[in-house]
Order: C-alpha cells, then structure tokens, then sequence
C-alpha cells in the first residue's frame, strides 16, 4: 500500500529537520538586529554552506524529484555538521539505488524458527528478540523478570517501544530512563524513515504521541540514533536493587533478515 510518500520527500523531511537544530553561531555566521523567523539556519544560507543554489536546496528540502549526486550529499552532510549515524541515514535515504516509494521489509512478524526460541531460552541473563518495529517476538525468563511480565500482554501491547513511554512501572525502575528513552526513540525514527509508507509506523507514532507527551516532544526533535551497544540501569521487578547492565544486539538472524537478540549482560562494577 502506498500513502504518496516517496523517498523524496523523507529525504528533505530529514534535511529540514537538520537545518533548524543548527544554530549561526554553529557555523560562523554572525547575527544582525534583523529578527530571525525561523529556527535554525536559513534555506539560502545551508545552500551557501555547501556550495548550492537556493532554488535547488529548497527544491531538496520540498522533497521534489531532483537529481543529487554523492558529491551533494557530502557538502550537505559537512554543512549541516552532521554526526556519523546521520550521515548514515542522509545516504540511506538519498540511495538511489532504492525505488521512489521503499517497500517495507518488516510486513508482520516472521514465524520464528523454534531453534532460536531455545537459544535465548537457555541463557541466564535477559535476552529477547526483536524486529524493527520493537515488537518482542521471543524471551527468557530472565527477561520477564527484569523488564515486563510480557507472557501477560497481548502482542500489540508486546513492543518495547510502547512499553518504555506507557508502562509506568518498567519507567519507575529505569534509572536513566530519559537517557534510554532518546536513543530508543533516534533507533526507531530510522526503520520509520525507511518504512514510512507502511501504515503500522505512522499509526504507532500518532498513538505514542496522543498517548505520551514525552514521547510527541522526543519524536519532534528527528533525533536520528545507529543501534550500538547501549547502558541501562533497571531495578528488577519486585525488588530496590539497580542493576547495570550493557545491552548487546545480534542483527540479521539466520533465515530471519531483520531480527535481532538483545542481550542484558550485567556490568561488573
């Protein structure tokens, strides 16, 4: 199904974004008393920085059908003081190798191999796995025990994404919960921007944002996050007593593209 949304139009959705965190002074240019009526950087003054036209910049930022090459998309991703995983996704998005419209690579959850249910089933420490959209299709008990009672959810309640923002207790026991909440969320906004005409993304989103003022303020800053080995504090359920733990992922399962096991492995400290 296709909603009219082309990788065009993501990709100057992203470049928009860029532009009005980024601030003169980050860049060199100095302020007038003339007032500023936008956030951030002005269309002309991105295109000066990376070598552009205004008229073109502005027609990459409308999402319109024009043809950019690598050697555009470096001069942006310098002008627009991007990080590594930003400029990760600026490439993504404007590969041309990808048709006008992504198809999704995430339509449902895969029948898991029963295999990779024992697997996890045999280690000690939390462990689940995942696909894109966060939603937990397997885990341990270690993992029941320390994150959420997910034998008692129904499935469309079964996504750690959705779990982080409205299971108040999970949030309670996450002792660096805004600092996990952000990275989860910058992971999750890319597998958005590659799926975007899929409508299980939006309609998540437009839920999460009606259901979780955190989460509408987070999702509105286009934070942009490549996954990597992550730090959570968590209380285990029932208990007062943190844990560290250091959270490892294992992507792209054999016969399973698009999956992953996560992995809490306990911090010696």
């Amino acid at each position: 199904m296709s909603h009219g949304i082309t990788r065009f139009k993501r990709l100057g959705d992203f470049l928009r974004s860029r532009r009005e965190r980024l601030q003169p002074e980050a860049v060199g240019i100095k302020e007038t008393n003339s007032q500023r009526r936008t956030p951030g950087l002005r269309r002309e003054e991105v295109a000066v920085l990376a070598g552009l036209s205004s008229t073109y910049y502005a027609w990459l930022e409308q999402g319109r059908e024009v043809t950019a090459s690598r050697e555009v998309m470096e001069s942006l991703s310098l002008a627009l003081r991007l990080s590594p995983d930003e400029k990760k996704h600026l490439f993504e998005l404007w590969n041309p190798g990808l048709p006008d419209t992504i198809t999704s690579i995430n339509e449902g959850s895969p029948e898991l191999n029963p295999q990779w249910r024992d697997i996890i089933g045999q280690l000690s420490y939390p462990s689940f796995i995942t696909n894109e959209r966060s939603e937990v299709l397997a885990w341990n008990d270690a993992a029941g025990e320390v994150l959420s009672d997910f034998g008692n959810l129904p499935a469309s309640e079964r996504i750690m994404l959705r779990l982080l923002f409205l299971d108040l207790e999970l949030r309670r026991r996450m002792l660096n919960w805004e600092e996990f909440a952000l990275y989860s969320v910058g992971v999750f906004r890319t597998y958005y921007d590659m799926n975007l005409h899929d409508p299980w993304y939006k309609e998540m989103v437009d839920q999460l944002c009606e259901d979780s003022a955190d989460f509408a303020g987070i999702w509105k800053q286009h934070h942009i996050q490549g996954k990597r080995v992550n730090r959570v504090v968590i209380e285990s359920l029932g208990t007062n007593q943190p844990v560290v733990y250091d959270i490892n992922s294992m992507a792209n399962l054999a016969d399973h593209p698009g999956l992953h096991i996560c992995i809490y492995t306990p911090v010696i400290t």
